[in-house]
Formats: C-alpha cells, structure tokens, sequence
C-alpha cells in the first residue's frame, strides 16, 4: 500500500469531532435510565461526612499545637544552655 492511502484511511479527530450526533457514554446512559424511575435526592456541595459537633473544638487542637510548639522550643533552650562548651 501506498503511504497516501494509509493517510486517508487515518482517522480525522476534527471530522468525529464535527458530528451532529454524539452518543452519550455507557455510565451517562446507565445513569439516565436508572434516574428515570428513582430521581436522585439534593445534595449539599463538599458535604461534611459527620457533624463538627463530634469532632471536639478547633480551639483545643490549636492550643494543643501551640503547647506542643512551646514545650519543644523551652527543651531544645535548656539542651543548649546546659551543654558544655
């Protein structure tokens, strides 16, 4: 075969791209199907898996960080004032 023909017989993206008619994917035709009959319900963007009430207050976690934080930098000063020079 000639390399002319290969070049023809490739296929042109732009040409599928142009299309009038485009078949929706097989989960999107699933999915319509199954919505048809039992619709899904509302559902609040980015929602929070389980309230914040359980998870205890943000204001501890911080003060805990910060002691943490405080008890590091006081033992790394008295490391340094007691070593030996």
């Amino acid at each position: 075969m000639s390399g002319q023909a290969d070049e023809e017989r490739e296929f042109d993206l732009r040409w599928a791209d142009d299309a009038p008619h485009k078949e929706p994917s097989a989960r999107a035709r699933m999915l319509a199907a199954r919505w048809k009959e039992n619709p899904p319900g509302p559902v609040p963007f980015r929602a929070d898996p389980e309230p914040a009430r359980g998870r205890g207050s943000s204001w501890v976690s911080t003060a805990v960080v910060l002691g943490c934080v405080a008890a590091v930098i006081l033992l790394l000063g008295y490391a340094n004032f007691r070593a030996p020079y």
